[in-house]
């Protein structure tokens, strides 16, 4: 019970401190822990290993590793290559979490049940917290405008397989089993909450294929059945109360529906979980004949297989008919410019997305540099030129999408192979092939295949979202396919997979190897701290600079350029700092070396026109510098009116619609980054 705890708690925490991804600081720190902890598992893993066995596994993780070989190389010809440097270091903890679950796979195959148990813990924290945010929301959550659990989605999706495995598994304790039935009410209300179309996608699509390779149909549809009707009830009373489904209400009111919606919680929980002993207890006495069984899991496939003739046949029957609901279902899917579904329960039921726009530029970027993209996480930097709105994006909303315009062919082409490498080791591992047709289905077995039912659901849903990018959302899923990768074929049980005690090697290689993983893996972690340490002498550089300490901030921005000479905020402080000193030159190369690194960026062109106009006076240069910002970002409304004003001013003719949008002539130095400096 404690390694399941432990674990699920351990992921939790990573969940919520690693937030949305979006985070330098926080990001940093669990890219750093990550990428130590892997180094101490190398190194225990060489010096405890003394099995010859294959290295089952490998070519999913060597595939895994050029993905990441090739997100660092990007940096070289990347548009952005600070953000090329954290995706690289993000990909980079995710491979050594790979690899870790490879390892603990081979060296304790039997603690597979904690693994599967810890997605079922790690998801219920989540959701725990997420929902009291609505009970409480002046204690935990009162800035929030938005009624929707936002983020939420996938991590409560995450958790179902787990609380199908938990609550239909024939071993175990029933009253352990029975609390599968509230987590998982709990995980489906979350989501429905949330309004999580892509979340409800991905569960379906997993909790589909568990039944369709799970033989425990029957006791899967007990618990999902009654969990689900019990969350349904709530979400319907929750839909109707404005404190809970309507933005931008006042916090009494969503303090007093969410004092309802807890008891209501309460209510739930007690119910289901005397559901779930009533249910366990019940077929424990009195288990359903093997023909019964067989029946009504042929009968679950069946009403499976119907799901899409039923929904055809209403479609059929809808007043566009079968292809006209088919094709404007299509149209408001992949349309840039379809409308966008309100911010209520009715988006659970909408099709069209904005998400559609960010496909279609990104796509854009693809055609244009297709072979190798724009360079890892270049999508943020590139999407001004492509863009017909005035949203801030960072991310393409999709990895398929966002591998394509960062990665080119290239990487998808290596993503690609990592997912097929994986797939052949996951048929092997949980008997998918062929050739193990008619193998029992021991409990490892069908614990294997919940595992895998996880990674579909993270894969589901990163198609249509960016959760690659949160490490909540994406560690749970990655450590699942590394244990299945590492776990070797079915036909070895586990009693053959098992180890004698481990003893302590004394060869003198193994300790040099283990001494050497640690070493590296203290490394990468340093490379993964030098943007956040260079973000920190950033700032701490301009917090001297307002002390009026012109040397010390010059020191602190020349120290942060050195730890992080990718990085675009340490060279803007520097020609503040010399702008302050009157140094105008050295101001000038500083800005210039910021167009030099990142061209295709138009914030740069955007400083460095602000200095020349209101620095240096040359309006002419200032005009060049603000056509490349324009051409980079043509809708921008600031850019816009700022090169109109410099072209009036250029020409001596004052243009209509130009407004004085550049800073005062008595400016101390360019503008800061338009980004803060903790979003990274």
């Amino acid at each position: 019970m404690l390694l399941p705890l432990g674990l699920g708690a351990l992921l939790a925490a990573i969940a919520l401190r690693g937030g949305g991804g979006l985070q330098l600081k926080p990001t940093t720190e669990v890219e750093m822990a990550l990428e130590i902890g892997g180094g101490v598992v190398a190194a225990c893993a060489l010096l405890a290993g003394r099995d010859r066995r294959a290295a089952y596994g490998m070519p999913a993780l060597l595939c895994f590793s050029a993905l990441v070989a090739l997100t660092i190389a990007s940096v070289l010809w990347s548009v952005n290559p600070s953000d090329s440097w954290l995706e690289a270091s993000r990909t980079l903890s995710y491979v050594v979490v790979f690899g870790v679950a490879m390892v603990f796979a081979r060296f304790a195959p039997q603690r597979w049940a904690a693994l599967v148990g810890a997605t079922v813990v790690a998801s219920t924290i989540i959701c725990v917290y997420a929902l009291l945010t609505k009970v409480f929301p002046g204690a935990l959550n009162p800035d929030e405008i938005y009624a929707r659990l936002r983020a939420i989605g996938l991590m409560a999706a995450l958790g179902a397989p787990g609380c199908l495995w938990l609550g239909a598994r024939r071993d175990g304790h029933a009253a352990i089993s029975a609390l599968a039935y509230p987590a998982l009410g709990l995980m489906i209300l979350t989501l429905l909450l949330a309004y999580s179309r892509g979340g409800l996608l991905a569960l379906l699509i997993g909790l589909g294929l568990w039944f369709a390779l799970v033989p425990l149909r029957l006791r899967g549809v007990a618990v999902l059945a009654t969990s689900a009707t019990g969350a349904l009830l709530i979400a319907i009373w929750a839909f109707s109360q404005d404190g809970l489904s309507k933005d931008r209400m006042p916090i009494d009111q969503r303090a007093s529906a969410g004092h309802e919606l807890g008891l209501l919680l309460i209510v739930m929980v007690a119910l289901l979980l005397a559901a779930g002993l009533a249910i366990g207890f019940a077929a424990a006495r009195r288990a359903p004949r093997s023909d019964v069984r067989r029946v009504a899991g042929v009968a679950i496939l069946v009403a499976l297989a119907l799901v899409p003739v039923v929904a055809a046949v209403g479609l059929a029957f809808s007043t566009r008919g079968l292809g006209g609901s088919i094709s404007h279902g299509w149209k408001q899917l992949t349309d840039p410019h379809a409308s966008t579904p309100p911010n209520d329960p009715g988006r659970l039921t909408a099709v069209g997305s904005v998400r559609a726009r960010y496909w279609n530029e990104a796509l854009k970027i693809f055609r244009d540099h297709p072979a190798r993209g724009v360079g890892a996480g270049g999508y943020a930097t590139v999407r001004p030129r492509y863009r017909n709105d005035l949203l801030e994006v960072r991310h393409a909303h999709g990895y398929v999408v966002q591998t394509l315009a960062d990665l080119g062919i290239l990487g998808l082409g290596l993503s690609l192979l990592a997912l097929v490498a994986w797939w052949v080791t996951a048929a092997r591992a949980t008997g998918l092939r062929r050739a193990d047709r008619g193998r029992p289905y021991t409990p490892e077995r069908i614990g294997l295949l919940t595992l895998v039912a996880v990674v579909v659901v993270f894969g589901v849903h990163s198609f249509v979202d960016w959760t690659w990018f949160v490490p909540g959302n994406a560690l749970p899923a990655i450590i699942a396919a590394g244990w299945i990768a590492g776990r070797g074929p079915l036909r070895r049980n586990a009693a053959a997979l098992a180890r004698p005690p481990l003893r302590l090697a004394r060869e003198r290689w193994r300790l040099a190897a283990g001494a050497a993983a640690v070493l590296v893996s203290l490394i990468v972690a340093w490379a993964a701290w030098q943007p956040l340490g260079s973000l920190n002498s950033s700032n701490d550089a301009l917090a001297a600079l307002e002390r009026g300490d012109v040397n010390a901030a010059r020191s602190l921005a020349n120290h942060a350029h050195n730890r992080d000479p990718l990085a675009l905020d340490p060279l803007t402080v520097l020609a503040i700092v010399e702008t302050r000193s009157g140094n105008r030159e050295a101001a000038q190369r500083d800005l210039e070396n910021e167009v030099q690194m990142q061209p295709a960026n138009h914030e740069t062109w955007l400083r460095l026109a602000d200095f020349q106009l209101n620095q240096l006076k040359r309006p002419k240069e200032a005009l060049r510098s603000l056509s490349a910002a324009l051409y980079l970002d043509p809708r921008d409304p600031m850019t816009i009116s700022a090169y109109l004003q410099v072209a009036a001013q250029v020409s001596g003719k004052p243009v209509a619609g130009a407004a004085a949008v550049a800073p005062a002539a008595g400016s101390t130095g360019p503008p800061a980054p338009a980004q803060p400096p903790e979003s990274g």
